[in-house]
């Protein structure tokens, strides 16, 4: 081999090559972690409205490794979406030394079985607030079907002058409201949206000026529902308004 001039050429070339890859792997290497790229910066897209900004600052000091090139963005993101408040997060790097956060905070719907909030999206998540929310109890593979029918069902009561204060939503599927004056719709199982209506349909000419008022509406009936008023005393309305 030490005779073949052709042979020793090509080992000369490919040894010349690996020692170039090496000499260039060993200048990037020193360029990336050059204090020119050391991390200075969190750039957030918009002041956060719930989210402690002194929590997001121990996030930064505490959890950030590496610089703008070897930053785990996935990580980063994974950091901040901790957070209470904080739903979802976008990181991009910002050369030569920033980065560019996005976060979006939870807006809270309602508070969930007593432990917890649910958001716009019907998601269920933890934080501290002293918000008035209504409440919603039910399975807890139901939050979102309940927040979706929470925004039905205030369409319809809104009109009315009629607040929300909880929602239930039995193990056997059945509905039941409460609202802030402390009447409570029975809505059952089905039909929900149209027995709602139909109590709609009734409400301001034949239950909102009974005295004593109106405490517990029983809507599970085909043509009609019954009312209990706060003495207990009872009556009944079919459809078209009449009062039995």
């Amino acid at each position: 081999m030490w005779d073949d001039v052709q042979a020793l050429s090509k080992l000369s070339s490919m040894l010349a090559g690996i020692s170039l890859l090496l000499l260039l792997f060993g200048a990037l290497n020193y360029a990336l972690h050059l204090p020119l790229f050391a991390l200075r910066a969190v750039q957030l897209d918009a002041a956060p409205q719930r989210v402690d900004m002194a929590q997001l600052e121990k996030a930064v000091l505490n959890s950030l490794r590496g610089n703008f090139f070897t930053v785990d963005l996935e990580q980063t993101r994974s950091i901040f979406e901790k957070l209470p408040w904080v739903r979802r997060v976008s990181v991009r790097r910002h050369f030569p030394w920033q980065l560019d956060v996005g976060l979006e905070e939870h807006t809270p719907l309602a508070r969930w079985n007593g432990m917890g909030l649910v958001n716009l999206q019907g998601e269920v998540f933890t934080a501290k607030g002293t918000q008035a929310l209504p409440d919603f109890i039910g399975p807890e593979e139901a939050a979102t079907e309940v927040a979706q029918y929470y925004t039905r069902f205030d369409v319809v009561l809104a009109p009315l002058g009629l607040e929300i204060a909880q929602i239930t939503l039995s193990p056997r599927h059945a509905w039941q409201l409460r609202l802030k004056d402390g009447m409570v719709l029975e809505l059952g199982r089905e039909q929900m949206e149209e027995r709602l209506a139909r109590f709609a349909a009734a409400y301001p000419q034949h239950l909102a000026a009974m005295r004593p008022p109106v405490k517990y509406v029983d809507l599970r009936y085909r043509n009609g529902f019954a009312a209990r008023l706060a003495g207990r005393q009872a009556l009944q309305v079919k459809d078209g308004g009449e009062t039995l």
